[in-house]
């Protein structure tokens, strides 16, 4: 039975809902291991776009199991109002999704310090979404978090909100917070109400259903270069978005993963502060902004762009032991006649091989390029990788000789259908082909 994480190889925002998505025909589960509302896939099935920002991709296809994990941190406002949306839309939701009794919740509170906390770091911001993400998994680590199986029993959500108030909730400036206490408990107590259907113990199902044979994709947020321990610390994210976050945010063991999926954009972007080598400002950054509408799904900030960093990209590789890949967006760079790679960093007139742990060297680092020719054609009707111009084959090559991974799948359109598989792929081996359902 396949147990497949899809993982992004960079700063996040490289389709992988979408990689999710079109790999859901094979498999029974879907299940998101980690991040919160700060992160958005996007995915378009039949013509309709859908942002999805706290469930796995996998709800949008009928008969696949969705679940999120202990791992993730939800707002329960957000969430619900993202179920809804999908119901609105016609798409099964109530039989087909789980909520691990363990994800912890975001509280008011929670947002008030993210967004004082950036505030307070004035030109040293990380670039937050100030959606509380932050301070929910701080609360977490400091075990004051509140957590879905908590908003069903008044007296324990009481509980926890007086203590996690009198230990944490100190203010960074400004006068009192303006959540009233009661108004918080009711509020929550209300969300526990409407999640409950929803809520179970999601280690014990995702057992039973590989007891039972059934194939599961372990959906990851942001990506490996935003990784809270093997990112661009401190510029990074709240959670572990590498391959092994899959084992501590659902519960499913390592040796049961059968396999490491990574998902790289054919060039690069970031969203808010931090390094980033191959970023292209002006016109070329514009132009594919624009061409990739590089603008994040949950907040609408523009991303910054670049080039294809190969550096970055094989540290992601042997951090998560990636044997296979998906390359997106393609077809953003239809237009250019050349296309830029970085195939080294220097620094200070000497070569680094790897990602350094220093940012501040990282900043400091010039990329050494590798000019490959453009195709300068549209590539969005290819139906097989075979039919893609053969300048645009010659890069998928050489991406995959030098991140030292075989790349798989090659997207060239944002529908679900413009994702062309290569033949003789280990993705061929891991996920043969339709499961099947009735």
């Amino acid at each position: 039975m396949p147990c497949i994480v899809v993982v992004g190889g960079q700063w996040g925002d490289e389709g992988k809902g979408k990689i999710v998505d079109h790999l859901t025909d094979r498999v029974q589960v879907v299940v998101r291991y980690q991040g919160g509302p700060n992160a958005g896939h996007t995915v378009v099935v039949g013509g309709k776009r859908f942002a999805l920002r706290h469930l796995p991709s996998g709800i949008l296809r009928p008969g696949v199991l969705s679940v999120i994990g202990n791992g993730v941190v939800l707002d329960p406002a957000s969430l619900l109002e993202e179920i809804g949306s999908l119901k609105a839309s016609g798409v099964r939701v109530d039989d087909n999704l789980r909520i691990s009794d363990r994800a912890h919740v975001i509280l008011p509170e929670h947002r008030t310090l993210d967004a004082e906390s950036e505030e307070a770091r004035g030109d040293a911001r990380i670039g937050t979404t100030q959606r509380g993400i932050g301070p929910a998994y701080e609360s977490k680590v400091a075990r004051l978090g509140i957590r879905t199986g908590d908003l069903r029993n008044a007296d324990r959500l009481r509980a926890k909100l007086e203590a996690y108030r009198a230990a944490r909730f100190v203010r960074l400036s400004g006068p009192a917070a303006a959540h009233d206490p009661a108004k918080v408990l009711e509020d929550y107590l209300a969300f526990g109400e409407a999640l409950d259907p929803y809520v179970a113990d999601t280690v014990d199902l995702l057992h039973r259903r590989l007891d039972a044979e059934e194939g599961i994709l372990f959906e990851g947020a942001q990506g490996t270069l935003l990784d809270l321990d093997h990112g661009t610390y401190p510029f990074v994210t709240s959670s572990n978005s590498t391959a092994g976050g899959a084992c501590t945010g659902t519960g499913v063991g390592p040796a049961q993963i059968t396999g490491v999926l990574g998902v790289f954009k054919a060039y690069s972007s970031r969203v808010g502060s931090g390094p980033f080598p191959t970023e292209q400002k002006e016109e070329v950054g514009d132009r594919i902004r624009e061409r990739g509408r590089e603008y994040g799904t949950v907040t609408g900030r523009p991303r910054r762009c670049g080039w294809f960093d190969a550096v970055l990209a094989r540290y992601s590789v042997r951090v998560n032991s990636m044997r296979t890949a998906a390359l997106t967006l393609c077809d953003v760079l239809d237009e250019f006649e050349s296309i830029p790679v970085a195939v080294a960093h220097e620094y200070r007139g000497e070569r680094l091989p790897t990602l350094p742990g220093d940012t501040e060297i990282l900043s400091d680092c010039r990329p050494v390029y590798e000019v490959l020719p453009g195709w300068r054609e549209v590539i969005r009707e290819a139906k097989r990788f075979e039919e893609l111009p053969h300048q645009c084959r010659a890069y998928v090559d050489r991406l995959e000789e030098l991140i030292g991974c075989e790349i798989a799948l090659v997207s060239v359109g944002p529908e679900r259908e413009r994702t062309l598989q290569r033949p003789g792929s280990r993705l061929e081996q891991w996920l043969p082909g339709p499961a099947g359902r009735a």
